[in-house]
């Protein structure tokens, strides 16, 4: 079941590639933290999407919205796409399981190409409020139509200064447990 804005989002705890774990209740953002759950190393469609991503993480910044992406990849394929794509320092974590995939509502994908993992997660990127709220949600099945972070960033003024609420909160079918 999908997670619903203005729901606390999952625990989530990860590692990742500067080393040491990340952990979404350590996180304390000013503003949100922006989580994108990315397919891995073997996407080429992932690696656009994070190298795209690279040059608006100082405006993230400035708005207040802390960024980490994620995968199920494994702490190699982990290292290969830190070192060989063009993110700069953008925080990446690795080594999701399929129940932290299922709990986040993650579409769920077997290989079909042997560069594939068995099992991996499709693309979905969340704005989180500093109290583990979700402010915004946003599920892929596919590499592509992914939310423009850019669009998405530009969205952040709008919501902060109109004081915008989460939309899709009655959302049936999905879980909510605020």
């Amino acid at each position: 079941m999908k997670i619903i804005p203005d729901s606390i989002a999952p625990q989530l705890e990860v590692n990742q590639t500067g080393g040491g774990q990340w952990r979404l209740s350590d996180q304390k953002p000013e503003n949100f933290l922006m989580i994108i759950f990315y397919r891995g190393l073997h996407c080429p469609i992932c690696k656009n999407y994070l190298e795209d991503l690279e040059p608006l993480l100082d405006t993230a910044r400035k708005k207040g919205v802390e960024v980490f992406a994620l995968s199920g990849d494994n702490r190699e394929r982990a290292h290969e796409s830190a070192s060989d794509w063009d993110i700069g320092d953008l925080k990446l974590g690795y080594g999701l399981t399929l129940a932290q995939m299922q709990e986040w509502g993650l579409y769920i994908s077997n290989a079909i190409k042997e560069e594939e993992p068995s099992t991996f997660s499709e693309p979905a990127l969340f704005l989180i409020r500093p109290d583990r709220t979700v402010y915004y949600a946003a599920y892929n099945s596919m590499p592509m139509g992914r939310p423009d972070v850019k669009e998405v960033l530009e969205f952040v003024d709008f919501a902060l200064e109109e004081g915008y609420p989460a939309r899709g909160e009655k959302t049936e079918g999905s879980r909510g447990d605020k």
